[in-house]
């Protein structure tokens, strides 16, 4: 009798191949994503260069500009070099975040202005130039950053990791109310949607300022900051699922990982990546974040408005494709799928978001 039983739970050749097909299914996003990730860094990161890099050269003298054409020849498309007339101008062009270095020629005692607030890496791109240059002479360089970072971020890196966190953590946020929250209204999961952000932001500000001190002033700007980008990618998440269902993980992969991280400006900015990266920059949501950040924090709110303004119209989109996902929701009411196919669905997308948030991190 218990051998009866034993080979009745035995599975079937029709039922075993049908649990392949199932798995492969489930794997085609685990390997898109790989793929995805693999182009996405490897073709962000892999080989910086300079491409239109903006420094300067501090003086008006014949000998200055003769210098300042010399290493815009030498150069070519990578730097983009222009005078100043004093140190003043100078370390307001930087300050204003319009120049990466600026260089005060001297046979002794030559000099680097930098803001590594603004970018490491390209102050080091700057720095590695400019000491090529001093080194004619055989004197070693000065380097002055104009910057003041904070105790807890040394390489000015840390906006980018709060990023990260911020990311991740709102993506899974959609996967949850997607999932566990299906059957319910749209309003309601915005709703939900919208306070999950504000606590996730919450615990940013937290692990930014008190914990880690990344942000060591002007913390309640910083936090609205990550509440408008955390909504943001939640409002567009939740409205998705209603199209995509469960390769809503994948695209929110591509649009907040993959593309988001490499165009944010946290590790390399534009003028050190190629030009599609360097356009994604200019309104990428991560970017927005990233830059608006560093704005508030190190240069006096310069350029802060339009990055408010980049995050605030993603939660707009955000917004619109959920009175889209509505729309479609009601249309589509009378034929829901059952119960079982509806819990099947829940199931898939769950194993989907566990293997989508460990490539992630």
């Amino acid at each position: 009798m218990s051998t009866h039983r034993l080979a009745g739970k035995r599975p079937t050749a029709t039922s075993t191949s049908r649990t392949v097909r199932h798995v492969v299914v489930l794997l085609i996003t685990p390997l898109l994503m790989c793929l995805g990730m693999g182009l996405a860094y490897l073709g962000a990161f892999h080989a910086p260069h300079a491409q239109g890099l903006k420094v300067a050269v501090i003086g008006t003298s014949p000998r200055v500009q003769l210098l300042a054409q010399t290493i815009k020849d030498t150069a070519g498309d990578a730097l983009d070099v222009t005078t100043e007339p004093d140190r003043a101008a100078a370390q307001r062009r930087i300050m204003d975040r319009d120049l990466v270095g600026a260089y005060v020629p001297s046979v002794k005692h030559p000099e680097l202005l930098v803001a590594k607030a603004n970018s490491d890496t390209s102050a080091t791109a700057a720095e590695i130039v400019f000491t090529t240059v001093a080194g004619k002479h055989d004197a070693p360089l000065h380097v002055t950053d104009l910057s003041r970072l904070s105790s807890g971020d040394l390489t000015g890196q840390g906006l980018f990791f709060l990023l990260v966190a911020l990311t991740i953590g709102s993506n899974a946020g959609v996967a949850a109310i997607s999932a566990a929250g299906a059957a319910l209204r749209m309003g309601t999961r915005a709703v939900i949607g919208v306070v999950t952000a504000l606590v996730m932001s919450v615990i940013a500000a937290v692990l930014a300022g008190p914990v880690f001190h990344i942000v060591d002033h002007n913390l309640p700007g910083v936090w609205g900051m990550a509440w408008l980008y955390s909504a943001g990618i939640l409002t567009i998440g939740i409205a998705l699922h209603t199209f995509l269902g469960r390769w809503t993980t994948a695209v929110q992969m591509v649009l907040f990982v993959m593309l988001n991280f490499t165009s944010s400006g946290g590790i390399l900015q534009p003028a050190l990546q190629n030009g599609f990266f360097g356009a994604l920059h200019a309104f990428w949501n991560g970017a927005g974040f990233v830059e608006g950040a560093r704005s508030l924090l190190y240069f006096d709110s310069t350029g802060f408005g339009g990055h408010i303004l980049s995050l605030a119209l993603w939660l707009a989109a955000g917004v619109l494709l959920m009175a889209a996902a509505t729309v479609a929701e009601h249309r589509a009411a009378p034929a829901l799928a059952s119960p079982a196919n509806r819990q099947r669905d829940i199931e898939e997308e769950t194993a989907e978001v566990d293997l989508g948030q460990a490539v992630a991190a």
